[in-house]
């Protein structure tokens, strides 16, 4: 499969030069993917998919441009018409294929990205994880409902270019979980979920466990009430820190520098966080979803400091807004960020905190790139006496993430095993909370 992917390819390449592009840049997939869902004790869906495709980025006379189409077998045809519409286009200056000194130095890894198992996964077999599943996650009398589900992938993707760039890339894909719904009363109907998911099946919980911790979340919401309106601490679970965190990266990206929608364009060599926080680009981490050799514009992948101590170092600059701002590539997006470690465990911090509020969910809200204002709508619990307490919701954290990093206390010991996005528990001190 790898091989003939690679020849289309690169017979696309071979018809774009033809057809009078400058350069040309192909990639050719081939995926599927299988999902079965379970509700209320009986099947409710299965789905299976398989797709395949052709890319072609053209630069044609100065010019650029990206097309995509689901049959490689129209390649002749399909491949001289996008070169010819190329040549309609505006010229821009800064389009240019990467240079082939950035393909040089690739890792020689292996990152271990498919899980040859999956394959021998009988339809008996999901169906009796999504059973085991629902058995625990129902196993309560205030569970009106519950939706289970298995779900794998495989794909392939090979590429090359017409200045010597070939490469190809394998990955397989897991996940499964449950969702539940709780009677509380006449109106009130909390909700809760778990799923997992990873390149490989080993290493996570397993159908049984995810259930039960299914069911152990709905409990826990029940009773919620309106929390109050306080300056306290803030402890994120090591489930959504990463969604934060990724909110404030994301204006860490060249484009977003171009375009000024990037709070943090000045501040290269800057504190822009306590120096709790550091973190790292881990593109070499086996069995990790963000794992690769190269990025999406063949740039050989090396491990990357972004945030040392607090101080910033690094952009996630992609070749074209590189050469629109003067600076040098390093990859247009991360793979596997990777926050540096403290000491305790959710349980251990909470003990050193000892008052504040535990934030299990955000809800809704917004944040803007351009300032790095925020305002997100939590639920959780509090924290009394170094332990979990009563949950909360209704609340509102708003604020700026320069602020909010600079309040960062203690990070945790604890991340999520099979995340790509290895965020810990994580602290701040003196956090403004709206509720009641």
């Amino acid at each position: 499969m790898r091989e003939q992917l690679l020849q289309q390819a690169r017979g696309a390449v071979q018809q774009a030069i033809t057809a009078g592009a400058d350069d040309a840049v192909a990639s050719v997939s081939w995926g599927r993917s299988l999902e079965f869902k379970w509700r209320d004790g009986r099947v409710e869906k299965v789905q299976e998919d398989t797709s395949r495709g052709l890319s072609v980025a053209l630069y044609v006379d100065g010019r650029f441009s990206a097309h995509n189409d689901l049959d490689p077998a129209r390649l002749t045809t399909f491949v001289a018409d996008a070169v010819e519409l190329t040549r309609a286009l505006e010229p821009d200056e800064y389009r240019k294929i990467t240079p082939p000194e950035l393909y040089e130095g690739r890792a020689d890894v292996d990152l271990d990205l498919v899980d040859g198992t999956l394959a021998d996964l009988s339809r008996e077999q999901r169906l009796e994880w999504c059973r085991q599943m629902e058995a625990e996650s129902v196993d309560h009398g205030d569970v009106v409902s519950s939706t289970t589900g298995v779900g794998d992938s495989y794909g392939i993707v090979a590429s090359c270019s017409s200045n010597g760039f070939e490469g190809s890339r394998e990955g397989t894909s897991i996940a499964y979980g449950s969702e539940g719904t709780l009677a509380e009363g006449e109106n009130r109907r909390p909700e809760a979920w778990r799923w997992v998911g990873a390149n490989h099946l080993q290493g996570l919980p397993s159908p049984t466990e995810v259930g039960r911790e299914a069911l152990r979340r709905g409990l826990s919401r029940l009773g919620s009430t309106r929390g109050p309106s306080k300056r306290t601490v803030m402890v994120v679970d090591h489930e959504i820190g990463s969604s934060l965190i990724g909110r404030v990266l994301s204006s860490l990206s060249a484009g977003s520098i171009q375009q000024k929608r990037s709070f943090l364009a000045e501040k290269m060599g800057e504190q822009i966080a306590s120096s709790c926080l550091s973190v790292r680009d881990e593109p070499h981490m086996p069995r990790r979803g963000g794992s690769r050799i190269y990025d999406s514009e063949g740039i050989a992948s090396r491990p990357m400091s972004i945030i040392e101590d607090g101080v910033l170092k690094s952009f996630f600059v992609d070749t074209y807004y590189g050469r629109k701002l003067g600076m040098a590539p390093t990859t247009g997006s991360s793979s596997n960020l990777v926050v540096g470690l403290g000491e305790h465990d959710r349980d251990g911090l909470l003990s050193e905190v000892g008052e504040g509020i535990y934030v299990t969910s955000w809800l809704g809200g917004n944040a803007n790139g351009t300032t790095g204002d925020f305002s997100f709508g939590v639920r959780g619990h509090l924290v009394e006496g170094g332990k979990l307490g009563a949950p909360v919701e209704e609340m509102n954290v708003s604020g700026n993430f320069l602020e909010l990093l600079s309040q960062l206390s203690m990070v945790g010991n604890d991340p999520v095993p099979w995340s790509s996005f290895r965020v810990p528990t994580l602290v701040f001190d003196g956090v403004q909370f709206s509720g009641s």
